[in-house]
């Protein structure tokens, strides 16, 4: 086990008392002395944190975008991703069952480790520190964040997106299940016949299939609108010529 002074340094914290971090990420499985309370802390403080951050960040986003934002920030695969990011893995104490079966790897004790440091950092450097140390994490995933979609499901941003161009709503068809009724595959297509789109997914239930098909579509839009931007623009060049060089250009 690796000492904690390069995890410190990727948290942009040193402990005063040690034993705090050391606690954080000490699983129930290794000892009496886990992170379980330190989790529960971390959670309440990580929450608080994002949403005055979220707040700041984004002062035209109504209420009901920040809550969506926020719980998509602070859910189990946004705070594992941030664990990676600290490659707090290897930091991890567990109980020799959980080494076996991959504890290290396993999303749900990585992000409940991460709000635990928080909840340790917050009691040994009090809110400030705390708000530096989550601010600082969160800012390689903000980055790249689009509030305007974090959160929504497939067939939403289909949904906006067609919207957005005055298309008609994409066409949802089961063609076809497979297997036996207990436990059975949808396969389902979608159509955006405007756009000559027409894609098709599999999924354990039409819904699940719909999500899939729903972000094929989505891709197949946005490879497809740059080369329509192309012609449209060629298009428009062509029409401003006077005729014999327009027919010219079209020749080449």
């Amino acid at each position: 086990m690796p000492g904690t002074e390069p995890l410190q340094a990727a948290l942009g914290y040193t402990f005063s008392d040690i034993k705090l971090l050391e606690q954080a990420l000490t699983h129930r499985s290794h000892s009496a002395r886990h992170n379980e309370r330190l989790e529960f802390l971390g959670d309440s403080v990580v929450n608080f944190i994002v949403a005055a951050l979220l707040f700041k960040r984004f002062p035209k986003l109504a209420e009901g975008d920040l809550s969506r934002l926020r719980a998509n920030l602070v859910k189990q695969s946004a705070l594992a991703d941030i664990a990676a990011h600290l490659s707090l893995s290897q930091y991890l104490h567990l109980g020799e069952g959980e080494l076996k079966s991959g504890g290290f790897r396993r999303p749900s004790i990585l992000a409940d480790a991460v709000e635990a440091i928080f909840g340790a950092v917050f009691l040994d450097g009090g809110f400030e520190m705390a708000q530096r140390v989550i601010e600082h994490q969160y800012d390689f995933v903000l980055e790249h964040v689009d509030a305007k979609s974090l959160g929504k499901d497939p067939k939403t941003l289909l949904q906006e997106l067609l919207q957005a161009r005055k298309l008609d709503l994409p066409l949802y068809t089961v063609i076809g299940t497979h297997g036996a009724a207990h436990n059975q595959t949808f396969e389902v297509e979608c159509q955006v016949p405007k756009l000559e789109i027409k894609v098709t997914a599999g999924g354990t239930s039409r819904r699940a299939a719909e999500q899939s098909a729903a972000e094929q579509a989505i891709v197949a839009i946005k490879a497809l609108a740059p080369l329509k931007g192309r012609s449209a623009a060629r298009s428009r060049k062509v029409k401003q010529l006077s005729l014999p060089v327009a027919v010219a250009q079209e020749n080449k």
